[in-house]
């Protein structure tokens, strides 16, 4: 089983150094992305460093950068929410997969996801799939072209690429929580990093790099549904696939519940991840604008608060008990909600949208259960259903916004990941098998996989006579 895992570093390793040995591409600017603009004249650094728009470039380009170390701290949530609604011999797993997912998706959105998500024009496919060459982009025979508002009126492309990046390893980790307790590593590391390099870049070019549906007029502001819906549905496909966990679902269709094993981490978790959507959507605003960052961190707040108020009345007439599970799953499905339109509402919107948000994430959790498509930290819920409804709140709300846009929008893009998810999946049952072992299972992954564990200090109760 391990020679998959060494094979696969193997080969990131080869294409890295293949891409080191070709050098940087590509030529010009134009090749970049829909976020390049005409340049501004400045023939070197040095003039640009001199301009009156210095100044303000430093502060939009810092306040971008904060933001995508705020976006990196959303991946110590994931992981902790994960690791805390799990089985706690899952939990060493569940961190590990996390942590590649993260590498994996900055490496090899660094070699070729930034350049099919912002291939500048689609040479490939109008409108549809381009790509500007392996490789980030920057060349170093132009630097003023790439450091300067040449580039970006308010980043350079170094920025670009690493906020960017945080939201392409996002989208992969979402899938990690839905298929925790029963998927085999190297499996689940070959299907999370061909989400994050094809599906997720090819989909985000549509909207963010300038393709069919940023012509249409489709709008998500950052992503409920490019980057959550997208996550989400690789997610579902991934859960459905695999089947259950052994002993979810009764004989008789009953639901046995298996709660995770460590609250208060899950609900760090939670924490963790709402501090960092503000980095999540205030960056989005890809510029130190006071005005618009403004309103859409007092959406994003609002919006989080509404959706974890409307999940405990929901789950109260539901469940009938005060859910605090539902309660942390309110928060993000609020701002899973929030995300797409977060700067096309006014706040008493963003609390409508981030209610309905809590109310659907209950349903959509019992509903699935009903399926029995077993998720283990409702990713499919949060993630999928919620960025679904988000981003056609916006056509709802968002003035001057086609329904009918982002329900063509919405609608095409969960479904091109449904179909390359289920494409990728396939192909790993196929070579490498899906599903751990019913021993591994039982056993934990922990041991079997990592020869560890997370509470060494512990072990089962035993009784002596």
């Amino acid at each position: 089983m391990f020679k998959y895992v060494k094979a696969i570093v193997i080969l990131i390793l080869l294409v890295l150094g293949a891409q080191l040995v070709s050098g940087q591409v590509p030529a010009d600017s134009s090749s970049i992305g829909i976020e390049t603009v005409q340049a501004q004249g400045f023939a070197t650094y040095e003039d640009f460093q001199s301009s009156p728009d210095f100044t303000a470039f430093i502060v939009n380009n810092l306040w971008i950068l904060l933001s995508a170390f705020l976006v990196f701290i959303m991946h110590l949530g994931f992981a902790s929410v994960e690791s805390g609604m799990n089985a706690s011999k899952n939990t060493v797993s569940v961190i590990y997969k996390n942590l590649f997912t993260l590498c994996a998706g900055l490496i090899t959105y660094a070699i070729v996801g930034f350049s099919l998500m912002y291939p500048g024009d689609f040479n490939i496919i109008p409108g549809f799939l381009g790509f500007g060459g392996f490789g980030i982009g920057y060349d170093a025979t132009s630097p003023a072209d790439y450091l300067t508002s040449n580039y970006y009126e308010s980043y350079t492309i170094w920025t670009d690429f690493l906020f960017q990046a945080m939201f392409a390893a996002t989208a992969a980790t979402i899938i990690s929580g839905a298929v925790a307790g029963r998927i085999k590593m190297p499996s689940y590391m070959v299907y999370a990093a061909i989400i994050v390099t094809f599906a997720y870049p090819i989909t985000g070019s549509w909207q963010w790099g300038g393709g069919w549906l940023s012509e249409l007029g489709f709008h998500d502001f950052a992503g409920s549904t490019l980057v959550h819906a997208v996550g989400g549905a690789a997610a579902l496909v991934g859960a459905w696939a695999l089947g259950p966990r052994l002993g979810k679902y009764g004989p008789e269709g009953q639901v046995n519940d298996m709660p995770g094993h460590n609250f208060p981490l899950a609900t760090i978790g939670v924490f963790l991840l709402w501090f960092g959507w503000f980095g999540f959507n205030g960056g989005s605003v890809l510029s130190a604008d006071p005005a618009a960052i403004s309103l859409v961190l007092v959406n994003t707040a609002l919006a989080a608060a509404a959706g974890s108020l409307a999940a405990m009345a929901t789950a109260t007439f539901t469940v009938h008990k005060l859910d605090a599970t539902q309660a942390l799953n309110g928060v993000l499905a609020g701002l899973v909600g929030i995300t797409a339109g977060a700067d096309a509402v006014m706040p008493g919107q963003a609390i409508m949208i981030g209610a309905l948000s809590g109310v659907l994430v209950v349903l959509a959790v019992i509903g699935i259960d009903k399926l029995k498509i077993d998720d283990p930290v409702s990713a499919i819920a949060v993630h999928l259903i919620c960025g679904i409804w988000g981003t056609l709140a916006v056509g709802i709300w968002g003035e001057g916004k086609s329904f009918s846009a982002q329900l063509i929008g919405t609608t095409s893009i969960v479904a091109f990941t449904l179909v390359v998810s289920y494409i990728a999946v396939m192909i790993v049952k196929a070579t490498l098998g899906l599903r751990s072992t019913e021993e591994v299972e039982v056993g934990g992954a922990d041991a079997a996989y990592h020869g560890n564990a997370a509470y060494p200090d512990f072990a089962p109760a035993t009784t002596s006579v």
